[in-house]
């Protein structure tokens, strides 16, 4: 197993969320969806993948920055004496590589240190249940149900060891037959332990935008979103649907075996561009009225999502005036509709008009015609 902080490039002091936001870019460019092409992604995601599974764990981390101290020391006490010339037995330094696939029972040579110690732990029982033949004044002499006694442990020893060395188990799939992705799996299953732990940790969400007009959330219509990664989702657009409104895809983002998989996320942005702008659920739009039809009042038609409607100017009306037309907006999340909000805007005549001239010169100069 290699470093985990190369692996996931990041320092040996850095915090839970640096990791953890790593490891998230990590996932993304190393998934085996986005690169096809390349043989390797599957090892290299698994290898992310286990590399976190080691630092987000604070003890695992603990356990991790120990053993390569330990085995960086080891080092240093081999160089000495190779230094020094001394022909005392050595053992090979174990790197700190080594020091954590043996804890996190990864290594085949640690499994068979492992097993070695079992078969030869039950031996010395034999020849001690042989060397007392103590008679005994009883009828029936225990002495060949002691030696059966001590024989049968023996037996269950010797065939731990031999499933220890004969299945090199990881995580319930034999080593040499199980794919990376499962490996993965098999880490967080066996850090986490049996029921009881926490449920295992969601793989991360999926971001995107999608851009809709006003009509098409009134006629709830499916929207295209575009991936990271190129492919296409269908969103339907629930009522109530605003601009910056999020909508969540339960289980529609990356798949990871051993972890739940993760969300789309995809934030709403309606295009303002049109005749209608949003404001929440209720839209706004613009009508243009000329001063004899501001200041006297009128009648008018405005355009709605549902066709053209009848208004009332109110006489004396400015351009900061504002019609409420009820039940004309967008689809809100109780069934209902919001309004539409009718902004004035005094416009002139195309042409200059003589009499309105004369009428506001008049005015100014405080003459009366």
């Amino acid at each position: 197993m290699r470093d985990p902080y190369s692996v996931l490039g990041v320092r040996r002091n850095a915090g839970p969320d640096e990791i953890k936001a790593a490891w998230r870019s990590m996932a993304k460019a190393v998934h085996p969806d986005q690169n096809k092409d390349d043989p390797l992604a599957t090892q290299r995601f698994a290898e992310a993948g286990r590399a976190y599974e080691v630092l987000k764990d604070p003890k695992l981390r603990h356990r991790y920055d120990y053993a390569r101290r330990e085995a960086e020391l080891r080092r240093m006490e081999e160089m000495k004496r190779k230094a020094r010339g001394t022909e005392e037995e050595t053992i090979d330094p174990e790197t700190a590589e080594d020091m954590i696939s043996r804890i996190f029972g990864t290594d085949d040579r640690a499994k068979a240190q492992n097993a070695r110690p079992q078969e030869r732990k039950p031996a010395p029982a034999a020849p001690q249940a042989r060397t007392e033949p103590r008679p005994e004044p009883r009828p029936e002499p225990r002495t060949e149900p002691k030696a059966e006694a001590t024989a049968e442990p023996e037996t269950k020893s010797e065939t731990k060891a031999e499933t220890a060395d004969k299945t090199p188990v990881f995580g319930g799939f034999p080593r040499a037959a199980a794919p990376a992705a499962e490996l993965v799996s098999a880490i967080v299953r066996r850090i986490r332990g049996a029921a009881g732990k926490p449920a295992p940790e969601k793989v991360p969400d999926i971001f995107c935008d999608v851009t809709v007009s006003i009509e098409d959330i009134f006629r709830r219509e499916k929207a295209t979103a575009t991936l990271p990664d190129g492919q296409t989702l269908k969103v339907a657009l629930p009522a109530g649907t605003t601009d910056g409104s999020i909508v969540r895809l339960k289980e529609m983002g990356y798949r990871l075996n051993g972890m739940l998989r993760g969300d789309v996320v995809v934030a709403v942005r309606v295009d303002q561009d049109g005749r209608f702008r949003t404001d929440g659920t209720d839209l706004r739009t613009t009508l243009a009225v000329n001063i004899q039809d501001a200041v006297l009042g009128c009648e008018t038609t405005v355009e709605t999502l549902t066709g053209r409607v009848n208004v009332t100017v109110p006489a004396w009306s400015g351009s900061d005036h504002v019609i409420r037309i009820e039940g004309h907006g967008l689809p809100t999340v109780e069934g209902k509709r919001g309004d539409l909000l009718v902004e004035l805007r005094l416009m002139l005549w195309e042409k200059p008009d003589e009499k309105v001239t004369d009428l506001m010169r008049s005015l100014r100069n405080g003459l009366f015609l």
